[in-house]
């Protein structure tokens, strides 16, 4: 056994190989030396970092593939909110996830990366970005005098969008993914959103639709709540009831209400108020306390899903649901559906979009969502994408 090692090994820049820690063998019971054979290399050092809301954090998953073919040999670090942590996993182009702490940010600030990549407009991931000491920073960064600005010439127009309201309302035209790609200098090519299941997952989603029997009917999935930070991007209960009410006479049609723990009474109420329609086993509210990751197993079940422009809507695209989305104070220009279902939009309204948190005006662009057109997306679908059995299918 070779118990000495080269000066070269112990160069104060590191190992290079993706996998060595310097604390234990990479690999049960390798030998962690020049004699290694499963040494990967490092490449470009690239760290991300997204904090922003989690439905943008999924949205961002779309740059990796840019960032590979710029780097095919590369090492991907992200950091982001401890909330948001559990959508990167299973994510074959991330090397590793950090969660947005004291300990993650003292490890970061100690490294060297050769890109780094800020997806925020906020003051703290700005001032992150800023102190990390890297030449090429792309996106935003922090001026000496505490100011969000554009950290490269390319983040111009996205930096515009956020202080340009004609811009940002009535002007622009392009997706968010197009927009972040140019900021970041990636080569755009409509790449869809990363969000994989596990085996464990994909698994638990075959168990779960044999359970309910969702196997030879269409499953139309409700997102029914979002944020609170802008409670005015859902649709009424009542809307919800009246749109389930409208789809009950087409037995193609099973339905399940989404979401998380805050929309836990909010769901129970739908079904309370549905219940008169003697749906049976046709209504289902799925766990909205079961966590995150089970959360997209059970939106992994719906063939259709229809949403807010919410989180619910970016879990919906990355699992490549057929997505139909209304807006109202929201940009749908900047939603990318890729080919995958359809918008709504209040047509000639002329405050929205607007972003803002309450409403001047009564709450006009909820109450203008074409209840009967999603119906007749939905109808569209089924008709052309015959549900079919498991048996029917292989």
């Amino acid at each position: 056994m070779n118990q000495h090692l080269s000066e070269d090994f112990f160069d104060r820049n590191g190992i290079d190989c993706k996998h060595f820690n310097g604390y234990k063998p990479c690999f049960p019971g390798e030998d962690c030396t020049e004699a290694c054979q499963r040494r990967e290399p490092i490449g470009t050092r690239v760290l991300i970092i997204n904090l922003d809301a989690m439905g943008d954090v999924v949205m961002t998953t779309a740059q990796l593939a840019g960032i590979k073919r710029v780097w095919p040999v590369s090492q991907v670090f992200w950091i982001t909110m401890g909330n948001a942590a559990r959508l990167l996993d299973n994510n074959p182009l991330i090397d590793r996830v950090f969660v947005w702490n004291d300990v993650s940010r003292l490890v970061l600030q100690q490294q060297g990366f050769d890109v780094v990549f800020n997806a925020d407009k906020s003051i703290e991931a700005c001032a992150f970005a800023a102190s990390l000491g890297c030449g090429d920073i792309r996106g935003f960064t922090l001026s000496a005098k505490g100011q969000i600005i554009p950290a490269n010439a390319a983040a111009a127009y996205n930096f515009r969008m956020g202080i340009d309201d004609a811009l940002k309302f009535r002007g622009n035209t392009r997706t968010g993914q197009d927009i972040l790609a140019e900021s970041w200098e990636l080569p755009y090519e409509q790449d869809p959103y990363i969000l994989n299941l596990t085996e464990e997952e994909t698994a638990f989603c075959a168990e779960r639709r044999a359970a309910w029997g969702l196997d030879g009917s269409v499953v139309l999935g409700f997102n029914t709540g979002c944020s609170e930070l802008f409670p005015n991007k859902k649709m009424t209960v009542e809307q919800h009831v009246r749109l389930i009410t409208i789809l009950a006479d087409d037995a193609r049609v099973r339905f399940l209400l989404l979401g998380g723990p805050e929309d836990t009474e909010r769901n129970a109420r739908i079904a309370e108020l549905i219940a008169p329609l003697n749906l049976g086993d046709r209504l289902i509210s799925t766990p909205t306390r079961e966590g995150l990751r089970r959360g997209i197993c059970y939106e992994n079940l719906a063939d259709v899903v229809v949403t807010g422009d919410s989180f619910g809507m970016h879990l919906a695209i990355g699992l490549r649901k057929h997505v139909l989305a209304w807006f109202g104070l929201s940009c749908w220009e900047e939603i990318d559906l890729y080919g995958r279902g359809r918008k709504f939009i209040p047509e000639g309204l002329h405050c929205a979009p607007c972003w803002k948190r309450s409403c001047p005006y009564n709450l006009e662009c909820i109450a203008m969502i074409d209840l009967n057109g999603i119906a007749a997306a939905v109808r569209a679908f089924a008709d052309a994408n015959p549900a079919t059995t498991p048996e029917e299918r292989s």
